[in-house]
């Protein structure tokens, strides 16, 4: 064979095996999965989700799957569960409780917002944004002014009040302090039986409670300007707005203003007790917003909303946020940490801010979010949704609304419940009984430091 008619035939066969490989489907590349886990197994789970159907369409090269948990406790435990398996974390994106802010940074499990974005403007097309959040969010969720997780639920305490109620012993506003409540809360008594009362008011058996109410007095809950200007050493429950704060609510159980379920954290037994027309008020997160007003609509109860009530003697010096934060897990394979962050990017942006408000009651967490409503006119047609955004919009930013950084805040909360419990129930100084409560989360405290203070 000549070598001209080799090089042909060479030729040819390259040209029919480039044919062939043309025929054969190429896989596409398969989408890097990225799975979060919240603590929702409601209709805010379904929100989710429905968002994630949208994120999935427009980014086909990421999947976001979402696992829905019943609350907080049980995804801390089944993230517990998952750490003690020494394995590789089962998730991209977890949604944590704001007071597990200083446990997840010490526990070296996930990586800070602010160092995986780095100083991207966008991530696929998405405007990077933090200037946009409300000051105390970004108060609370930075560090140096550095961000360590992407707020998402954020909630604040509010103040719901049967309109009725107040009309018919002739109150025109929800009662701004702890004074005013009580001068209501006296009136609404004297018609107790005509107005088929049990008591005035409730909040839920919380430590949150007790932590916003030692804030709104310019209160901190531990020293080191609440562990942010370095690690936080001991509680500050023995401190004047503590007492303060523990001796009202006594005060108010004693003059049967106040009930109590007899349940800690007892979020539905007290807000029931309000939609069912039972009390006149009831303190509560707005978080909750959407489920009271159309629970109490149901009963042809027509509710007003106002802040959570202060110290009058004091004055209001701001409140706290509430609520969680999505953080991401650290050493993702490089394409699944992207698509984490342009989800969660995605999932708090303006308009999904927005709807999530709107279906729950959190705090729409931009500013462009609640500029939005406000151009809607959902405000206008849901004013009690439009107090929590007003309460935090005016919270000063400093120490006291930065909310405290403490590995032991869980345990700690446990032990503030427990106290306020004790002081209803079984009477006590409520003095001695937070000195006492102070030292015991300190305790809890310094061996919590020991093992990661630095």
């Amino acid at each position: 064979m000549s070598p001209r008619k080799g090089l042909l035939l060479f030729v040819c066969l390259l040209l029919a095996v480039s044919a062939a490989l043309s025929a054969v489907p190429i896989r596409a590349q398969a989408p890097a999965e990225v799975v979060m886990w919240i603590a929702f197994n409601d209709h805010r789970l379904d929100w989710t989700k429905a968002r994630a159907d949208e994120f999935n369409k427009q980014f086909p090269q990421f999947k976001v799957t979402i696992n829905g948990f019943a609350d907080y406790e049980p995804l801390n435990q089944a993230l517990d569960n998952a750490v003690q398996q020494k394995t590789k974390l089962p998730m991209a994106v977890v949604q944590m409780f704001e007071i597990a802010t200083q446990r997840n940074r010490d526990l070296g499990l996930f990586k800070p917002i602010a160092e995986a974005l780095g100083d991207k403007k966008e991530i696929n097309g998405l405007p990077v944004d933090f200037s946009d959040i409300i000051g105390v969010i970004t108060n609370y969720y930075t560090l140096d002014g550095k961000w360590t997780s992407m707020p998402w639920n954020t909630s604040t305490p509010i103040t719901y009040a049967n309109a009725d109620m107040l009309k018919a012993v002739g109150v025109d506003k929800v009662p701004a302090t702890w004074q005013d409540l009580e001068a209501t809360c006296a009136k609404l008594m004297e018609k107790k039986a005509d107005l088929k009362l049990d008591g005035c008011f409730a909040f839920p058996n919380h430590g949150w409670f007790m932590e916003q109410w030692i804030a709104s007095q310019g209160g901190l809950f531990a020293n080191n300007e609440n562990g942010r200007k370095a690690r936080a050493t001991e509680t500050l429950l023995d401190s004047e707005p503590a007492i303060a704060t523990a001796a009202w609510i006594q005060d108010m159980y004693n003059k049967k203003y106040l009930i109590y379920t007899g349940k800690q954290r007892d979020w539905d037994g007290v807000e029931a007790a309000f939609t069912s027309g039972k009390i006149a008020f009831v303190i509560s997160s707005s978080g909750d917003a959407g489920s009271v007003v159309e629970a109490a609509k149901g009963n042809k109860i027509n509710v007003v909303g106002g802040r959570m009530p202060y110290n009058g003697k004091v004055g209001w010096k701001g409140n706290l946020i509430g609520g969680a934060s999505l953080w991401l897990v650290k050493d993702l394979d490089p394409k699944v940490e992207e698509g984490a962050l342009t989800w969660m990017v995605f999932l708090t942006n303006t308009k999904n801010a927005a709807d999530w408000h709107k279906i729950s009651g959190y705090v729409p967490i931009r500013n462009s979010a609640a500029k939005l409503l406000e151009e809607q006119g959902w405000f206008k047609e849901n004013p009690v949704f439009a107090v929590a955004g007003g309460q935090l919009a005016d919270s000063p930013v400093g120490p006291n609304t930065a909310g405290a950084l403490m590995g032991t805040f869980a345990e700690t909360r446990d032990l503030v419940t427990q106290a306020l419990e004790n002081l209803m129930l079984k009477g006590g100084d409520p003095a001695a009984t937070f000195k006492d409560v102070k030292k015991k989360a300190d305790d809890l405290l310094k061996k919590y430091n020991s093992l990661y203070g630095s």
